[in-house]
């Protein structure tokens, strides 16, 4: 029986198939970097693994590599989780690269100093970016491990300044690969809370693997997309995170935290007795001033002698209603004078008054006046007007002058 032959095609497929087992769908490879290139207008990853003795193409692709909290280089020591898988255009064997980690100290020290670098440039450690903390909250949302040092530092601090202050614990991983999420969604958790007036995010001190999820970038952004002041408090001391650049004020410690943001109610009282008794001094001395304002009111001549003002009043009314009465009858009389001496003017121009001194008017019959001869017919009616009646006549001859 002949061999069978394969197309170049067939042959890949059945690598291809071959390397469908499932501990090469999803396992993790240590090497370092090699080759490394990052396709800007993609935004994918190409780099090589490599030890000693062998190399391994790989590729991240964008969608991964955005949740890579530093930027790989040639020569770093990387822990990558992937598929293997075969990729038939050149056949060759590369990992499909989900994950990729730093691996040692050195490496962490350089993620850290990248992710610092990148945030530094978008702005989010700026004085003015910081939120201002409360001075009197009242309640204070907690973000960290349930059962670690830090939470029992903070409630033994808290109790003994300031019992009153409502304290709300949020469970969350504070190390381990899923500690960034958890601390990520407890920020958001205490921001859809309500009345929440500020969030303390936080562990106890430990290496720098161990306080690594307060260096990621998902709990830097949280951070920084609080609406509710945030207090960074990891570590003992020495140890400095991202998460205390972003947060809006760095405690060293949980416990102080809790010192510096949680007022001690004695203080408090003190500053309410101050008040009050400012306060009252305050009072006392209005009423003191209304107190002597008063006296003052009843010794003045208007209330000690109310019905003289009130006579004083009424000789003041009664004068100026005499001054008054004799302006109006000055008035009247200066014009009934004038009026009776227009009313002789009138007399004098009146026809009447012309009649009463012998004189007539002749009318027509159809009652107009008249004046001339001329307006006069022979026989014609005539009605004369007298002083004290009228006359009909005829006229029987007419004669100028």
């Amino acid at each position: 029986m002949p061999p069978k032959v394969f197309t170049v095609s067939e042959i890949n497929s059945e690598i291809s198939n071959a390397l469908k087992k499932p501990n090469l769908l999803n396992c993790w490879i240590t090497g370092e970097i090699s080759n490394y290139k990052n396709h800007i207008p993609s935004g994918h990853w190409y780099f090589t693994l490599k030890d000693q003795n062998a190399a391994l193409r790989g590729v991240m692709f964008r969608t991964q590599t955005v949740n890579v909290a530093f930027k790989p280089q040639n020569g770093m020591k990387v822990i990558v989780r992937g598929s293997i898988r075969l990729y038939q255009k050149d056949g060759s064997i590369q990992i499909y690269a989900e994950e990729i980690h730093p691996s040692g100290l050195g490496a962490l020290y350089l993620a850290f100093e990248q992710l610092k670098q990148s945030l530094a440039q978008e702005g989010l450690f700026l004085p003015e970016k910081k939120r201002p903390i409360p001075k009197y909250p009242a309640r204070v949302a907690i973000v960290t491990s349930p059962t670690g040092a830090a939470l029992k530092d903070i409630l033994n601090v808290a109790q003994r300044r300031n019992p009153c202050v409502s304290l709300i614990v949020i469970p969350s991983a504070v190390q381990g690969e899923a500690a960034p999420k958890e601390i990520a969604q407890g920020i958001v958790m205490a921001n859809r809370y309500g009345n929440i007036d500020l969030i303390i995010v936080g562990r106890g001190g430990g290496s720098l693997e161990e306080l690594w999820a307060f260096n990621t970038e998902e709990v830097a952004r949280a951070i920084a997309s609080s609406n509710i002041p945030v207090v960074s408090a990891v570590g003992h001391e020495i140890d400095y995170t991202i998460s205390d650049l972003v947060a809006d004020l760095r405690a060293p410690t949980p416990s102080a935290a809790a010192e510096l943001v949680i007022p001690i109610l004695a203080d408090l009282k003190a500053g309410v007795h101050y008040l009050e008794d400012r306060l009252s001094l305050q009072i006392r001395t209005i009423l003191e001033k209304k107190k002597r304002k008063v006296e003052e009111l009843r010794s003045s001549s208007v209330l000690a002698r109310p019905t003289w003002r009130l006579e004083q009043s009424r000789q003041e009314l009664d004068s100026v209603s005499g001054r008054l009465q004799e302006g109006i009858t000055g008035f009247i009389n200066d014009r009934s004078g004038i009026l009776k001496l227009a009313s002789a003017k009138l007399d004098l121009l009146s026809p009447l008054q012309t009649l009463s001194r012998g004189y007539s008017l002749a009318y027509d019959s159809q009652g107009k006046v008249i004046r001339s001869v001329g307006q006069v017919k022979k026989k014609e009616e005539l009605r004369l007007r007298i002083r004290d009646g009228t006359v009909e006549c005829e006229v029987r001859n007419v004669s100028t002058d």
